[in-house]
């Protein structure tokens, strides 16, 4: 029997108790009638009901059959999508009305550069703004060391291909990473080396061995809010990072796209470790403020300005002065301070959620990551699911959720998914973790289930 009949018998339950047709303390119709209501064998109406007695949504009484827990909660239902897939920033948290506002000021301020060229690392008046900006975040810097790039991604376009003074070829990666830093890396076929990321962070002897023989032009590294994981690098191990880099001659990209949403007010980034002009920093202002504005902030270290200029300038000339001045009135007018306080008390609270919904609904075995700041974190599978089917099976279910194949240099072996909560509402992150915990008990049944044990204690 296939795993998508006992989960068509579990959603059949759970919209029971969505209707209150169902309720707490109230005892399912017998085996019997089920299987031949939903004509299978009795077999697979004990599998569904198995599923959510794992979930805490059913208990067996022995000899008189199942019942819904009385302290059963059930979810609320999303009249769309639950989308775990998607990882903008969540839309209600978006500033519309005050970023017009402050378009409208620099439509007036900065037209007549609106048809003209201008400073290819961007404008001047901006870069003074991100000097103050930038040292809340413990990254001191003048005016001349800031490039404004077009996104982030376009920074870690640059910086893959330009030369660097080490004359290094091979660029070191985490592995899982962003898969956008892989796209590039790919496309243009550079030398590139993983180092394997996991909950307990990097193996730094693996670390100073890649550094000394590897040929490393520079470590692309997410050092918070890791995107898959979650996972945060603490201070002494920024530090031990930087002083390896310095050893080996080897430069650090530090991609702090999320830095504004950390909760550790003494959590600094690498760069303020950095002490020989080693660590290049690049803050994205898509995933905390405003996608569509393409803008991000590359910090550098002297000698690399004039090459990093020299291919930006063959790439798009200039960054939009619109986007440009209108982030600059942002900055100086406090707004974005006190977006970012908004910011980080909905997504810590999402965060917490999804965890607590990890802890609630997913079997025993499964291990996922406990990410304290951002919205991802990232859920590993047996090696018997097969991922592709399950995400169709989620699918099936109005949940999205993607794999994490691409966030490696090579897919084979990696069984995961990835779970970002920044578009999806407080309501729907239990209900959608709840499914996902369901779909993987329907293969975990399907290759252990044993008919002969049907009750256990409640």
């Amino acid at each position: 029997m296939s795993a998508t009949k006992y989960i068509h018998i579990v959603d059949w339950i759970m919209h029971e108790l969505d209707q209150n047709r169902l309720h707490s303390g109230m005892k399912l119709p017998s085996v019997r009638s089920l299987a031949t209501q939903f004509q299978c064998s009795k077999n697979t109406v004990v599998k569904a009901l198995e599923v959510l007695k794992q979930s805490h949504i059913l208990y067996p009484k022995e000899k008189s059959g199942y019942f819904v827990v009385d302290d059963y909660k059930k979810p609320l239902t999303s009249n769309g999508q639950i989308d775990f897939l998607s990882a903008g920033p969540d839309p209600d948290v978006l500033p519309y009305e005050d970023f017009q506002h402050c378009m409208n000021q620099a439509i007036d301020r900065y037209k007549e550069q609106l048809f003209t060229y201008n400073d290819v690392e961007g404008l001047t008046s901006l870069r003074n703004e991100l000097v103050r900006y930038l040292q809340n975040m413990q990254i001191f810097t003048k005016t001349d060391h800031i490039v404004v790039t077009s996104g982030s991604q376009q920074a870690l376009h640059i910086l893959s291909l330009m030369p660097f003074p080490n004359g290094k070829k091979t660029i070191l990666i985490e592995e899982p990473t962003y898969f956008g830093m892989i796209d590039v890396l790919t496309l243009h076929h550079i030398p590139t080396m993983g180092i394997r990321l996991s909950n307990d962070g990097i193996d730094f002897e693996e670390l100073e061995r890649t550094f000394k023989t590897g040929d490393i032009k520079f470590f692309y590294i997410v050092p918070r809010c890791h995107n898959p994981l979650g996972h945060q690098y603490t201070n002494a191990e920024k530090k031990k990072i930087v002083a390896l880099a310095k050893k080996y001659d080897v430069y650090i990209v530090e991609d702090d796209y999320l830095g504004e949403l950390d909760s550790d007010p003494k959590a600094d980034p690498l760069y303020a470790h950095d002490q020989n002009d080693c660590v290049i920093y690049v803050k994205s202002f898509s995933k905390v403020f405003l996608p569509g504005l393409r803008l991000a902030a590359v910090v550098l270290p002297e000698g690399l300005i004039p090459s990093f200029s020299q291919y930006k300038f063959s790439a798009d000339f200039n960054t939009s002065p619109l986007t440009q001045g209108a982030l600059e009135i942002y900055l100086r007018s406090g707004m974005f301070h006190y977006h970012i306080q908004r910011a980080k008390e909905v997504y810590a609270t999402k965060l917490a959620l999804a965890l607590d919904a990890c802890k609630t609904h997913l079997p025993l075995d499964i291990l996922y990551t406990k990410p304290v700041n951002g919205f991802y974190l990232t859920i590993f599978l047996p090696e018997r699911i097969n991922v592709n089917r399950l995400i169709r099976m989620l699918a099936d279910r109005n949940v999205q959720v993607g794999d994490t194949s691409g966030m490696f240099l090579k897919a084979d072996g990696n069984k995961a998914i990835r779970i970002s909560i920044s578009q999806v509402d407080q309501q729907s992150i239990s209900e959608g973790i709840f499914h996902i915990a369901v779909c993987i008990k329907a293969f975990q049944q399907k290759a252990t289930f044993n008919p002969l044990s049907l009750t256990s204690n409640r």
